[in-house]
């Protein structure tokens, strides 16, 4: 007798759902539905809540952060110079951090019903509805906790008066990364530049979803070979 395959149902919370998948979890979290109304991810509206957040809370609660961090390498003698590259050596760092998480953490493969779960959380909600504006910034209180392990990864190679600008220059990163991933999703681009990584971005979602793990930049695509081809290239073979 064939087990009869599980459907989820959209009008539901989805977060508990999505783990009964098992093996079709792959194939159903990576064909997207491109409303900006996004689903409900739990019953419980506390927990709800948690998993919303709005674009500009992320620049409000972590820039002054990153100016306090930085302001403790200041007051340790550091020159403005010293200070403008460790922030901008922390923001190269988390260039690479954000290409290597994207690519080798969020684009997981899972089938097991918690593996499916987690992923969903961490990331295939994200593909599932890439235009859900309330999804697309990472949560504060999970940022806050993941700062721990990259303050102290940070730590084992700078000294103690370079650390907190390295860090803030990271954070930083981090925060660049957010709204611009924000933006390239809601935001209409003038600039040829933006409108290119515009729609690199959205390539990533709609049409060649294991490519192009950049979001700030193509860098990374092009130094680790993930750079997905153009359509006219695709066309040429």
């Amino acid at each position: 007798m064939v087990a009869q395959e599980f459907t989820v149902d959209l009008n539901k919370p989805l977060v508990f759902q999505v783990g009964h998948l098992g093996d079709a979890y792959q194939e159903w979290v990576h064909q997207p539905i491109p409303t900006k109304e996004g689903p409900r991810f739990f019953e419980s509206d506390f927990w709800e809540f948690l998993t919303k957040t709005a674009w500009w809370v992320i620049p409000l609660i972590w820039l002054p952060v990153v100016c306090y961090f930085i302001s403790k390498s200041v007051l340790m003698g550091h020159t403005f110079p010293e200070i403008a590259l460790m922030v901008g050596l922390g923001i190269f760092i988390w260039t690479l951090l954000e290409y290597t998480l994207h690519r080798f953490l969020f684009h997981i493969e899972t089938k097991s019903y918690w593996g499916n779960t987690v992923h969903y959380l961490l990331h295939g909600c994200h593909h599932k509805h890439p235009m859900d504006g309330l999804r697309l910034v990472f949560p504060p209180a999970a940022t806050a906790v993941l700062l721990t392990p990259f303050w102290n990864m940070v730590k084992l190679f700078a000294t103690p008066s370079t650390t907190p600008a390295l860090f803030g220059g990271g954070l930083l990163g981090y925060v660049i990364y957010d709204v611009t991933h924000y933006y390239l999703h809601h935001g209409q681009p003038s600039k040829d530049s933006l409108r290119h990584l515009k729609k690199y971005h959205l390539n990533h979602h709609f049409r060649i979803q294991n490519k192009g793990f950049g979001i700030t930049s193509s860098v990374w695509d092009r130094v680790f070979g993930t750079l997905p081809k153009t359509k006219a290239a695709e066309k040429s073979r």
